[in-house]
């Protein structure tokens, strides 16, 4: 079937939707390009004459998409090297989609993404399709052939397992950027009492090298370990150096809704590190995807932006 200019222009007006309902849901900005384009092959395939309503048609061939997806990456992750994180996304990437509210925002900030990863495939669909894209539990029943009332309920668990497993607090852009200077300064004095001071007691922190690059298999918890492993983890080496192919340029950021110290090497962004802030202003987890194959968009983005200001520091 040769689709005609009306029907793929219909598809790419749904394409930035779809993708990021996608992201939301898998937590990867590849595998959310890849559902949609099987979404695309679908639809291409499809009778579309006699589809009446096609958002609904789309959405529900992406979501039972994701959902097969979702229930193979447990497997998958089963058998990952190290710590699992979402892939994350620089401030103003499409794909972050919504953000008019802050229940869209939150939706899609890296502390949600990671509570995401404890819900069930279809308490996950639920709540990114209700919380994130305001779907009627009418239509999310139809998309995911249950009923509206086992929505309704799906919902409301799954929006209690995330509200139980979060800390955050919503941050502006310029609040962001202070927020990782400080920690910079902190992170570089080579002492940890001022890093204890940022972060609270239980404070995690988790990095993601996907076996690529070298990354803790176990989190560090507590205060005075995450605040030792900092202390480490900034302090310049010349085998960092060699490792990464040059000195990192340290900057202030805003990954997913969340402050980000953005490391970048020859235009190349080879560490995202977000720092999830409480109400009090303090830091309850320090997140850092290093692995090379969940930094190609970051790096686009970074490039497509053509940041010319000079790093807070070097590495």
């Amino acid at each position: 079937m040769v689709l005609i200019t009306s029907d793929v222009d219909r598809f790419e007006a749904a394409r930035p939707r779809l993708e990021a309902i996608a992201y939301r849901l898998l937590g990867s900005a590849s595998e959310a390009e890849d559902a949609v384009q099987e979404t695309y092959l679908r639809w291409q395939a499809a009778d579309v004459e006699r589809i009446e309503v096609p958002e609904a048609w789309l959405t529900k061939v992406l979501t039972n998409f994701c959902l097969n997806q979702l229930t193979s990456a447990r497997v998958r992750r089963e058998t990952y090297v190290g710590q699992w994180l979402p892939e994350p996304l620089l401030a103003g990437d499409p794909m972050l989609g919504p953000a008019d509210t802050a229940e869209q925002r939150e939706s899609v900030s890296y502390a949600v993404l990671v509570l995401l990863e404890r819900l069930s495939p279809n308490e996950r669909a639920v709540y990114v399709l209700r919380e994130a894209f305001d779907y009627p539990h009418r239509e999310i029943a139809e998309i995911l052939d249950i009923t509206e009332s086992a929505s309704q309920q799906i919902y409301h668990r799954a929006k209690k397992h995330v509200a139980d497993g979060k800390a955050r607090t919503e941050i502006d852009e310029a609040a962001a950027r202070r927020i990782v200077e400080e920690f910079l300064a902190a992170a570089t004095s080579g002492r940890t009492e001022p890093l204890v001071r940022l972060l609270t007691q239980d404070a995690v922190s988790i990095g993601d090298g996907g076996g690529k690059v070298p990354a803790r298999a176990k989190a560090f918890e507590g205060a005075k370990a995450v605040a030792t492993f900092l202390r480490g983890l900034f302090k310049p080496s010349e085998a960092k150096r060699a490792y990464v192919g040059g000195a990192p340029g340290i900057y202030a950021a805003t990954a997913n809704g969340e402050p980000a110290v953005v490391a970048v090497v020859d235009g190349r962004v080879v560490g995202i590190t977000c720092l999830e802030v409480t109400e009090d202003g303090t830091i309850a987890a320090v997140r850092s995807q290093v692995n090379p194959d969940k930094l190609v968009r970051a790096t686009e983005r970074w490039a497509a932006e053509g940041h010319e200001e000079a790093p807070l520091c070097t590495l």
